[in-house]
């Protein structure tokens, strides 16, 4: 499974910095992730609704998830 660099977690799977009100634990402290600090929010990022930007960090998500690795096999 792949997993965003740097942060150890599978893609598609919610931060364990993520507090009960969806908010980074870790905003503000030297200890937030560099690639979470370099995401920088926009009006089409946000959108109208929690729903909007949810669709627009799931597909940006999936757009940047790496293919997987070929592995050629030998015919035995």
């Amino acid at each position: 499974m792949p997993f965003i660099n740097g942060l150890g977690k599978a893609t598609g799977v919610a931060c364990i910095q993520l507090t009960a009100d969806l908010r980074c634990a870790l905003f503000g402290l030297p200890q937030r992730p560099a690639v979470c600090a370099s995401l920088k929010p926009s009006a089409e990022m946000c959108g109208e609704t929690r729903a909007e930007a949810i669709a627009w960090l799931t597909a940006l998500d999936r757009d940047t998830t790496p293919e997987p690795a070929f592995v050629a096999r030998r015919a035995d």
